[in-house]
């Protein structure tokens, strides 16, 4: 079993999603080939599995493939920004973070606030606040289709939820989306 995190899964995702959009969806074997190779000397070096790697690949590929609503739903909400308008590093994390908060994928709360570290680490020093004004409305979108914070109540989640940032809560994998049980 892999030692990885999610939030280093996420990491890479919004890596290989960032070229998956500078390459324009061409060659994805060469961005997965890319995750391969890692600086040996770089202090925030991770150890992925295959499995992480393919599961940050698969997120990032999914987050790429839904970009058109993602852009539709970030023009809706902030007409002045348009995809193309937006640095590609925030436009890469809000089109993550989209589909993770409409997929039911991940609690809406934890993408928003994954989604505000990433900007912290990558992007500049306004990017955060521009990233949680847009997504804080993507929030409040995704809280009102369903009660319990998803964005469809397609079932059970087939993987361990996180915990809620704040909370001492966190999702139960297994679980209806957005069920929650002491941390």
């Amino acid at each position: 079993m892999s030692d990885v995190s999610q939030r280093q899964i996420r990491r890479l995702a919004f890596q290989v999603l960032y070229q998956l959009d500078a390459r324009s969806g061409q060659d994805p074997d060469a961005v997965l080939a890319s995750t391969m190779n890692q600086d040996e000397d770089s202090a925030d070096r991770v150890d992925f599995t295959p499995a992480d790697r393919k599961k940050a690949f698969e997120l990032a590929s999914q987050s790429y493939a839904n970009r058109d609503k993602a852009d539709a739903f970030m023009l809706e909400i902030a007409p002045g920004w348009p995809a193309h308008r937006q640095a590609a590093v925030d436009r890469a994390i809000l089109r993550l973070a989209h589909f993770e908060m409409t997929s039911g994928r991940t609690h809406p709360k934890i993408a928003v606030n994954e989604a505000i570290e990433l900007a912290k680490l990558f992007s500049t020093d306004k990017s955060p606040a521009f990233i949680n004004g847009l997504l804080d409305k993507l929030l409040k979108t995704v809280l009102t289709q369903t009660p319990d914070g998803t964005a469809s109540g397609e079932g059970p989640r087939s993987e361990p939820q996180e915990e809620l940032p704040g909370t001492g809560t966190r999702a139960r994998g297994g679980e209806q989306p957005g069920t929650v049980e002491a941390a």
